[in-house]
């Protein structure tokens, strides 16, 4: 799946001060991704706050991101959680026309056994019409999608074809590497670690920072992926105190103030998240300025 192979990013849900959805701000983000390099869009992630968009409002937003990107990008739907029944619900009764792919969770808070997270997606593979990248994030889901259980299912379901990989852990990526099916995609979910993927044969990132700072991150990533480290790692260095700023209060607060910072979104997000604190955005700010971003 070519389309999947470079930079995705995961969008935020921008908000208005009364925490409605800012639509405006969305088609401006939309579009500064697709004019500066940006692969593909994921909606409804984790830095989406999928947790408090309303079902009606996910709605709107996919409908909303289709019709400004306007088949430019693929897209990726974030359609995960604990119970999978409501999953394989969700998939079924989405209108999934506009949309190439679904980002799916492990399982979380249940902590599942390897086993129960391999039957687990192969219900949902039974139940998907589209392709699925699973999504390894053990920092949030307390549980840990190992290795060979990835391999597993990318072995015995055809339609999943990829890992967005979260761990942090740079030896699971290369046990990933080492042992994956040959067409099998393994994306970085790590934005300080994606470079090192892309270098060691990742397929690219589902990033953060990168809807910010599109056109360099997404060389970056490009750059690696070619095997061309010295002038990658140029970039990478150039980033690396933008990208650990961002994620110093968690996610998406930081990528919030950022995007704040460059005039695209404002940095409201829901509770239980609260807003970077003002010591953040002033260094967020800092940084940017650095980089002649603000």
């Amino acid at each position: 799946m070519t389309k999947f192979i470079g930079t995705g990013v995961a969008l935020i849900t921008p908000f208005k001060a009364d925490l409605s959805v800012d639509f405006d701000a969305l088609k401006q983000l939309v579009e500064h991704n697709i004019n500066n390099g940006t692969d593909y869009l994921v909606i409804s992630g984790t830095t989406g706050e999928s947790v408090t968009i309303t079902a009606e409002e996910k709605k709107e937003l996919i409908k909303f991101i289709a019709k400004v990107n306007n088949n430019r990008l693929p897209l990726v739907l974030g359609i995960g959680g604990n119970n999978t029944a409501s999953i394989i619900n969700e998939i079924t009764s989405t209108d999934l026309s506009d949309i190439d792919a679904i980002l799916s969770v492990s399982p979380y808070y249940s902590k599942p056994t390897q086993e129960g997270i391999y039957q687990h997606f192969k219900a949902i593979s039974k139940a998907s019409p589209k392709p699925i990248i699973l999504y390894n994030v053990p920092g949030r889901t307390s549980s840990n999608m190992l290795p060979a259980t990835i391999v597993r299912l990318a072995n015995d379901c055809e339609n999943i074809i990829a890992v967005k990989e979260a761990k942090g852990d740079m030896q699971q990526y290369l046990e990933l590497l080492r042992i994956k099916p040959k067409d099998f995609l393994v994306i970085s979910g790590d934005d300080d670690l994606a470079l090192g993927v892309a270098l060691a044969g990742g397929s690219g990132v589902i990033s953060v920072i990168g809807q910010a700072l599109p056109k360099q991150f997404s060389e970056m990533i490009r750059l690696g992926i070619a095997g061309s480290a010295k002038e990658a790692y140029q970039i990478h260095y150039n980033l690396m105190p933008i990208t650990g700023l961002i994620f110093s209060e968690n996610n998406p607060a930081g990528i919030k103030a950022v995007l704040e910072a460059i005039n695209i979104s404002k940095s409201y997000v829901r509770l239980p998240l609260v807003e970077a604190t003002d010591n953040l955005k002033k260094n967020i700010k800092e940084a940017l300025a650095v980089l002649g971003k603000s």
